[in-house]
């Protein structure tokens, strides 16, 4: 069983540069649970435009900014992939805040920090943003996101203009 840990990670962190600080990189070879139980997900095989969000429930940032992500997913419709994925945290926690605010989009777990550790980052929330041939164009680990920067981060590194 994961414990929580005491005191999160704050992240002040942004970054053009993908994973192991290489712009273009593609996602990890990791496979993930899909935390309603559906089939695991090879991060490789994800292809984009996609948001991926890293998250936990005990991180005030990442539950102020999860409703933005559950937003952009409905305004997007198929033009973006929103993927949540659940890190550090226990399973109960995490499906509590997620029935709470309504989070619709599809959500994996990380048992542990693989996913955090193969991308050289520890700061929550972590936000990759993933271009079509499946590779992280752009990190951002600034904090809670709004529906304004979100948008423009997707506007700018992805080309997909969302209506507000």
């Amino acid at each position: 069983r994961l414990t929580t840990p005491a005191t999160p990670t704050a992240g002040a962190e942004t970054s053009s540069a993908a994973a192991n600080g290489r712009a273009g990189d593609p996602l990890p070879e990791l496979t993930l649970a899909c935390f309603t139980g559906g089939a695991p997900v090879a991060l490789r095989d994800v292809r984009g435009p996609a948001v991926i969000n890293i998250w936990a429930s005990w991180c005030p940032p990442c539950r102020k900014e999860l409703p933005a992500f559950q937003r952009l997913s409905k305004r997007a419709g198929d033009r973006i992939h929103v993927i949540g994925v659940n890190s550090q945290d226990s399973r109960s926690a995490a499906q509590s805040i997620g029935e709470d605010l309504g989070v619709g989009f599809p959500m994996l777990v990380d048992q542990g920090t693989a996913l955090q550790r193969a991308l050289n980052r520890n700061a929550f929330p972590l936000t990759l943003l993933v271009d079509a041939q499946g590779r992280v164009v752009h990190t951002d680990a600034s904090g809670a996101l709004d529906d304004a920067s979100l948008g423009e981060l997707v506007r700018e590194h992805l080309g997909v203009a969302v209506p507000a």
